[in-house]
């Protein structure tokens, strides 16, 4: 039997990664990732540029010279390769003495690096005659960064923005008769954060095809639901664009589906009527009786769909998935989700995971969120950018509530662009509670400057979405000037101790927790190490601005009118290696490492945000050599008491207090540690061991089943057991993964953070007893093995099925 909600998620991943095999859409999307060409270009000198910067090209309509650009251009020597792709990831590790190289894990791009900071991509796109009288457009969901793009010779614009995607219309320019080249070159030379940000096209490009008369390509559908009693108002708002080449009167309806694609309720027709290159909205609104409401614990999602008519017969339909929830934003309840306040148990994450860097397969957005909500968080804030959407289309599935965030407070006509683009885009996921239009803008925070700037972004947010409001990530204490003086929600990061005398002087104002916590360890770790770049993994440590997590969250959790927080952060993320430098090229300021393998500080935070029960010892209980010394124990749980024992032997019973943690010293012996736990009336158990040497290897899949279509993935890790089955944690054995059917490896981790090994590799060494690879499927069906091996160790292996049928995929028999 697979477990309710094992099944629920490979469901989600079915449907919701990998598409509903529904009826034939009137508008055609369709992913265009395969089949690229790649090289890298030079930021200094345009000869190894193939002729960019020299080459006159932007003289004339279409003219190419010798560039990529042009219908001869051989690209044979360029690597093919399919999207998305991080070429950062790939690069080795390089010790510079720059800031900014630091805070980006040391990665050869940036002004410092031009040899390998540009990248060109090429495809070849076919397209059929009997189209000719439609149109076509190209979305690129994300490139990292400054991406010029080109269709057969013919220049179609520049996307700064390394998070926020872009369409252009290529309908002019394609060829019927012939191939198609699209050419995209990428200039990652300037960065846009402090942290790893990757490089290249990372996220997913769509090929859209649609009639004259459509519907808006970028948020053309606007979702809303009013709960009322037993009843929901569901109003649809719509844009219909014209692109024919004479005014037109058009006709719209829409329909509210449940998530199995059944009719519920239909609008009437209305009729709309555009002049030439013309635009126009128009509002439907549907009840739906006794609805299914989108909650944390149950995230269902209905759909709408939108037709648009021309002399009666359908020409044009979107359609969107939503949620039917309410959210208040209370200065006295906090957050109020369907009428119960809830309190925010959030994480800060940055968009890179182990061994692939920024380039995630769509299941990598799947597995961490569903980590995430095993660890009892029910917030997530995408600091400091646009996320990808299908992180956002991961939270509303499985019922994370998100905070979207822009990259800037800016209302230059860039920016403001990005965060148009961004709301419009994102408003319909029931998932995102509230937006955050900045992030610790030192520079104009408290100043009249930042405050003109935050009431422009403001009105914007208030005009393309009503239903929601914003805040802004201040690090400032019981400061009220510039930003904080116009914005709905006050943010603070860090600065906990401001916080109630904050609420105290301005009690109608909302508070939250945009950054908190900052705990810094590294897993397995008992001892500085400055040389390695290693923490104690207890809550111990934290930078100058931070604090503890037992010094932030009681003030949150004893406070009704404390919205919650975000702790910085849920993974560990490459750059940032504070408080080192070299060798370290990531971060300790996750409460799982880049892998998603949990430290101890992992289990604080499950102790009192998870609705279970809790019980953890840390450390592991293998310190040979150290017989008779003083071992710090910590247990984190939620039992109102707790007994510790050594090998049977009492070492006395301690109350827990709410939101702590309890500690014992013990004198070390090998053996047996246990914890003895009671809640409630229940009793409940946990032990650490000392182990034996390592004597085989142990593979743990996330899952075991996947669709044959060269995308979907999964998570592999690998453990050491020694004789008894005991899980070894100090173990660093090297691991070596063999693949035997369609499949590969697209990388690999271990959390450790000064590891410089190949991300992009078939073996890694564990870390502390641990290492990870992720495997892609590839396109036909059968079974994968994967087997692992290690010098002196027995050998493991496993099968992983690779298959399309549904019926499977969903574990229906």
């Amino acid at each position: 039997m697979i477990k309710r909600h094992k099944l629920y998620f490979f469901m989600l991943l079915s449907m919701t990664v990998f598409g509903l095999h529904a009826q034939q859409s009137l508008r055609e999307r369709t992913n265009i990732d395969k089949d690229w060409r790649f090289a890298y270009g030079h930021a200094a000198d345009p000869a190894k540029d193939f002729n960019y910067g020299v080459a006159n090209i932007f003289s004339k309509s279409g003219k190419t010279e010798a560039t990529p650009m042009s219908k001869d251009f051989v690209d044979t020597t360029w690597r093919h390769l399919d999207l998305p792709h991080d070429w950062a990831v790939e690069l080795p590790f390089v010790e510079v003495d720059n800031f900014d190289v630091q805070s980006h894990g040391y990665k050869p791009v940036g002004g410092l690096f031009p040899e390998t900071s540009v990248g060109w991509y090429k495809k070849q796109l076919h397209f059929d005659a009997a189209d000719s009288g439609a149109r076509f457009a190209v979305t690129f969901d994300g490139i990292f960064r400054d991406a010029r793009v080109w269709i057969n010779g013919f220049y179609l614009g520049n996307n700064e923005s390394g998070y926020m995607g872009v369409t252009y219309d290529i309908t002019d320019y394609i060829h019927f008769d012939k191939p198609n080249n699209l050419v995209v070159r990428v200039d990652a030379t300037q960065y846009e954060g402090w942290f790893y940000e990757g490089a290249g096209i990372y996220r997913h490009i769509w090929l859209e095809k649609y009639h004259n008369l459509h519907f808006a390509n970028w948020g053309g559908v606007f979702v809303q639901a009013d709960v009322t009693g037993e009843e929901a108002i569901i109003t649809v708002e719509t844009e219909v664009v014209n692109e024919t080449q004479s005014p037109a009167n058009a006709e719209v309806y829409a329909v509210v589906m449940d998530r199995n694609g059944k009719e519920l309720e239909r609008s009437e027709i209305q009729s709309i009527v555009l002049g030439l290159n013309g635009k126009a909205s128009i509002k439907h609104q549907l009840t739906l009786t006794n609805p299914n409401i989108w909650d944390l614990d149950n995230p269902y999602l209905y759909r709408v769909k939108t037709v648009l008519l021309l002399d009666g017969k359908p020409i044009d339909h979107q359609v969107e998935k939503f949620g039917i929830r309410t959210i208040e934003i209370d200065p006295k309840r906090g957050v109020v989700l369907n009428g119960m306040p809830i309190k925010i148990k959030g994480t800060n994450n940055h968009q890179d995971h182990a061994g692939v860097g920024s380039a995630m397969p769509d299941y990598l957005q799947y597995y961490r969120i569903k980590l995430l909500k095993e660890m009892g968080s029910n917030a997530y804030r995408a600091s400091h950018n646009p996320p990808t959407p299908e992180l956002l289309e991961a939270c509303d599935s499985l019922g994370m509530l998100v905070m979207d965030e822009t990259r800037l407070l800016n209302s230059s006509p860039e920016h403001m662009d990005q965060f148009e683009k961004l709301i419009k885009r994102d408003r319909n996921h029931p998932s995102i509670f509230m937006w955050c239009i900045g992030n610790e803008e030192g520079w104009i925070q408290q100043n009249s400057v930042g405050k003109r700037l935050a009431l422009t972004m403001l009105a914007k947010q208030k005009e393309l979405d009503p239903t929601r409001t914003s805040t802004y990530a201040a690090d400032l204490a019981n400061v009220y000037n510039g930003i904080n003086t116009v914005i709905p929600v006050r943010g603070f990061n860090y600065r906990e101790y401001g916080m109630v005398p904050y609420h105290k002087d301005h009690p109608n104002q909302p508070v939250i927790g945009t950054e908190m916590g900052s705990t810094v360890t590294t897993r397995g770790i008992y001892q500085v190490d400055s040389l390695k770049g290693y923490l104690p993994d207890q809550d111990l440590s934290h930078p100058w601005w931070a604090s503890l997590a037992e010094e932030w969250w009681p003030i949150v959790a004893e406070n009704d009118w404390h919205l919650g927080g975000f702790i910085w952060t849920g993974f560990d993320y490459r750059g940032e290696p504070t408080p080192f430098t070299w060798p370290n090229v990531n971060s300790h300021f996750g409460v799982m490492d880049v892998c998603g393998f949990p430290k101890n500080l992992y289990y604080y935070y499950k102790s009192w945000w998870a609705d279970e029960d809790v019980l953890h010892i840390s450390p592991h209980w293998n310190w040979a050599g150290r017989e008779g010394e003083t071992i710090d124990v910590w247990v984190n749980s939620n039992a109102e008491k707790v007994e510790l024992f050594l090998n049977g032997k009492s070492l006395g019973t301690k109350k827990m207090k709410p939101n702590s943690h309890l500690q014992w010293q013990v004198k070390y012996a090998p053996g047996e540690l246990k914890a003895v736990a009671t809640r409630g009336g229940r009793t409940f158990k946990a032990s650490q061991v000392t182990t034996g040497a390592p004597v085989q290897i142990k593979l743990l899949p996330d899952r075991q089943m996947l669709r044959a279509d060269g995308k979907d993935a999964t998570v592999v890790n690998a453990v050491v057991l020694d004789r008894n089955g005991n899980e070894v944690p100090t173990a660093n054995n090297p691991i070596y993964f063999e693949l035997d059917g369609d499949s590969e490896i697209i990388g690999v981790g271990n959390g450790d953070p000064s590891s410089h090994e190949d991300d992009q590799a078939s073996n890694r060494s564990l870390f502390n007893g641990k290492c990870q690879m992720v495997l892609q499927a590839g396109e036909s069906s059968g079974f994968v093995k994967v087997r692992a091996i290690s010098p002196g160790l027995q050998a493991a292996e496993i099968t992983i099925e690779l298959t399309n049928s549904d019926k499977k995929l969903l574990g229906i028999r």
